[in-house]
């Protein structure tokens, strides 16, 4: 590239000053301090996925952004921790122009992919194939502003969670909630519980998958206050009924991997959890929680606005490239197709649902 030059670092390569500048440059560019783009993150997925890098580009002799991705054989690239990831791109110093394509052919990729790009990343904006909403909640006005709003737009929901949680007490015992606990075992019950989840409705399990594992592990004992776990347990009669592990920066609170044990789900124990959670995330200086894509009733209820995030893929005219089109276009296509038909989701979803329980008792059996 003219008058830019790129160098190709690992992770764990980068030093303080990298790290320092890094975040600098995302705070310049005036959007949400979402955690999954600062370089914490991209520190450990570097240390469960080997394919991890940073490409750091110079402008006049010094850093002037970074674009952290993952690198596997044949040069297919794609965002870093794809698949758990839910803000994507490059952090460049405001007025750095780059080229997509070059950038890739400098990071020795025929193609990278993503599913979450964070709106406003125009080196990639054109290579963009779907628009997707990401809702979010802003608490920055407090949570008794956010409630009142809440009970407006939809007052059955807070009345019947709130009547939910009174129930609970009344049967199971004393109901409690912590922000920030640090008990491994119940990440540990978390994961057991969203694992099923995932095998009941259908999905695949990320908890299968062993780098998810080892990276929720990471996450959940770093300190970094612009990107660390936050794991948060609603318990009643002194045990868990419901959790959630996410990720968040001193403002904005990634709304990742939440469930709950089903034994109690006439309570809605989940829905009790969120309500908890916005209160005292916001007195904690939360001012945004992302949501993240995916239909759910429940998002809907909760929201004030959406953010827009983008699904595609840069792809190059060289021979690699054709293995991503080959892999991924047809599924993309066809997830399209789906969502673009309410009815035929519905039925997806439904079939779905069938093909988990039928695994279920397969196992069972």
């Amino acid at each position: 590239m003219p008058g830019k030059r790129i160098l190709v670092l690992r992770p764990d390569e980068l030093g303080p000053d990298h790290i320092k500048l890094w975040r600098e440059i995302r705070a310049l560019s005036g959007a949400p301090a979402n955690p999954f783009l600062d370089p914490a993150f991209t520190a450990a997925v570097g240390r469960v996925r080997p394919g991890a890098r940073v490409a750091v580009l110079h402008e006049d002799g010094a850093p002037a952004g970074y674009f952290p991705y993952e690198r596997s054989p044949l040069g297919r690239g794609r965002a870093i921790g794809l698949g758990v990831s839910d803000s994507q791109g490059a952090v460049l110093r405001p007025g750095t122009g780059v080229d997509a394509r070059r950038l890739l052919r400098a990071c020795g990729l025929a193609s990278w992919e993503f599913d979450s790009l964070e709106d406003g990343q125009h080196t990639f904006a054109a290579h963009a194939v779907e628009e997707l909403a990401s809702p979010v909640v802003d608490i920055d006005a407090g949570f008794d502003r956010y409630l009142e709003r809440l009970r407006g737009t939809a007052p059955g929901f807070v009345r019947q969670t709130r009547a939910k949680e009174r129930r609970l007490a009344r049967q199971v015992g004393e109901v409690r909630f912590v922000l920030d606990s640090r008990d491994p075992a119940v990440l540990r019950e978390l994961m057991r519980w969203k694992s099923a989840q995932y095998r009941r409705t259908g999905r695949r399990d990320r908890f299968a998958q062993e780098w998810i594992n080892r990276l929720v592990g990471l996450l959940a004992q770093g300190g970094e206050p612009e990107c660390r776990g936050l794991l948060s347990v609603l318990y009643a009669a002194g045990r868990p009924v419901a959790a959630h592990f996410g990720l968040r920066s001193a403002t904005v609170l990634s709304w990742w991997f939440p469930a709950y044990d089903r034994a109690y789900g006439k309570y809605s124990p989940g829905l009790v959890l969120q309500l908890r959670m916005l209160e005292a995330a916001a007195a904690d200086g939360v001012r945004m929680v992302d949501l993240g894509t995916g239909p759910a009733r429940y998002k809907e209820s909760l929201k004030t606005r959406d953010l827009r995030v983008y699904e595609g893929a840069v792809i190059r005219p060289v021979p690699g490239a054709a293995v991503h089109l080959l892999a991924r276009e047809p599924a993309r296509a066809a997830r399209r197709f789906v969502r673009d038909r309410p009815r035929l989701a519905a039925a997806a979803a439904r079939a779905l649902a069938a093909a988990g329980r039928r695994r279920g008792s397969v196992r069972g059996g």
